[in-house]
């Protein structure tokens, strides 16, 4: 079972967990906009024999409240942490806009091995939230590197909002402003192509959240065109939410994530079995 390991260093803040045994593989696992520090992940990756932190990287002490011009450096030092500790092998694992953040590092960072992105995204998108200086509009890009902000896609502040199940369903405003911002989409596209990590990445067709479908859809296509394969699990009645083996991560009550329990649970049974096929 896994068991806490040191504390984190150089500022950065979450909690990590290993097995007794030494483990050449580090796994930084990254929740979403909800700002989850999501240890139940860790551990289970943990308990495949592998170092894993459970990062937080915006609302935490000296941290950007909202997911507002994050620095990409934040993940390059995660990394910096396993490479000490004797990992030889870096993969991200990331869940909704925690997946902007993995592909971003992997794109920077040629040490990352591989990436797992949960209901990803293809390009960057605004801010969720407030910066380091509380301020949250006008928008801004989630993310920095060498304190310059990434491109992104803008919202729109006047879409109509959509419902589903009594929760507002987001998938209309992201394939709205893509729409409307079409002239954007490419600076603000992850650039993958030049990336020679493994990338899975695991959707579903009824996410109500955001197209992370289409999203992975064409990551598949644009690395391919570069010669890189990549795979893709797809599933067509699972929603935003991919549940892996044990794992009960509740459902947001503020935002409508599409699926269902069951479905969800396919596509994380689905996926796992490639995810340790990756982590061996």
């Amino acid at each position: 079972m896994a068991i806490d390991g040191d504390s984190l260093p150089r500022g950065l803040s979450g909690k990590m967990f290993r097995t007794a045994a030494e483990s050449t593989t580090g796994v930084v696992v990254l929740g979403g906009s909800s700002g989850r520090v999501d240890v139940s992940r860790a551990r289970l990756f943990a308990n495949e024999g592998t170092t894993a932190v459970a990062l937080r990287w915006f609302g935490g002490e000296g941290q950007a409240a909202g997911i507002c011009e994050v620095p990409l450096e934040t993940f390059f030092a995660a990394v910096d942490c396993l490479v000490e500790l004797g990992c030889k092998r870096i993969v991200f694992v990331g869940t909704s806009k925690g997946v902007e953040a993995a592909l971003l590092a992997a794109v920077h960072d040629s040490r990352i091995s591989a990436v797992v992105a949960f209901s990803p995204s293809s390009v960057v998108w605004g801010n969720i939230g407030a910066g380091l200086d509380d301020i949250s509009w006008p928008e801004r890009s989630s993310w920095t590197l060498r304190g310059r902000p990434l491109p992104f896609v803008p919202t729109d502040p006047e879409w109509r909002p959509e419902y589903r199940d009594g929760l507002v369903a987001y998938r209309s405003l992201f394939d709205h402003c893509l729409k409307r911002h079409e002239t954007k989409i490419e600076a603000a596209t992850i650039p993958l192509e030049k990336s020679n990590a493994r990338i899975l990445l695991v959707a579903g067709r009824d996410d109500a959240l955001w197209p992370s479908d289409k999203f992975a859809t064409s990551i598949v296509e644009r690395r391919a065109h570069a010669g890189l394969p990549t795979q893709l699990v797809l599933a067509e009645d699972a929603g935003h939410r991919v549940l892996l083996p044990g794992e009960t991560t509740p459902r947001s009550s503020l935002h409508a994530h599409g699926g269902n329990d069951e479905a969800d649970a396919r596509l994380g049974q689905l996926a796992w079995e490639q995810i340790k096929a990756i982590l061996q």
